[in-house]
């Protein structure tokens, strides 16, 4: 069998990407693969999972700041994106997830992700769910990252979709999410 013939982009790039945003422990894993096992062609894109194919030389963000540590958060974004592009051209409709909180990392990918519309959904469900979250799932944080929903509601409270899933299953977000995006339209 030989390639010459074969491409691999398809006429028709998948209907959008959707980007689950929001602070750790609010869901957006797990509903990231949910929504995207509802497609027929699809993609989850965990960007913490970017970030551990650094071998050597990897920072991953402190409460205290870390200039490298944010150089790397925009890297993960950044290959994200390029991965996104990739595989909605391909026709496959990825889904991102990350933990994006600032407007300047929500504008990053904007600028970056461009093969189709960016549906950018922010799962809320508040920091004392998403800690009780964290502290009930097998990849526990030691830091108690809450004070970053008070930065997320500041910085994004005008941007995208909120969801506030703290009394939602995994379903019911996930179905919220279609309804919002329009995507729900392009399920087979």
């Amino acid at each position: 069998m030989t390639f010459e013939h074969l491409t691999v982009d398809t006429p028709e790039p998948a209907p959008g990407a959707v980007l689950l945003a929001g602070i750790p422990g609010s869901g957006k894993s797990t509903v990231a693969a949910a929504l995207a096992a509802r497609f027929t062609r699809s993609a989850h894109i965990e960007v913490d999972d970017l970030q551990e194919l650094i071998v050597q030389g990897c920072h991953w963000p402190t409460p205290d700041g870390d200039p490298e540590a944010d150089r790397q958060i925009l890297l993960r974004a950044r290959n994200g994106c390029l991965l996104a592009d990739s595989f909605a051209s391909a026709g496959f409709l990825p889904v991102l997830d990350d933990v994006v909180v600032r407007r300047s990392h929500l504008d990053f990918y904007r600028a970056h992700a461009k093969a189709v519309p960016l549906h950018v959904v922010i799962l809320a469900p508040g920091p004392d769910k998403a800690w009780e979250r964290n502290n009930a799932r097998h990849k526990k944080l030691t830091t108690n990252w809450a004070f970053l929903d008070e930065a997320m509601r500041a910085e994004l409270s005008d941007e995208g979709v909120w969801i506030d899933n703290a009394d939602q299953t995994v379903e019911e977000t996930v179905e919220a999410v279609l309804a919002a995006t329009g995507l729900a339209a392009f399920l087979t």
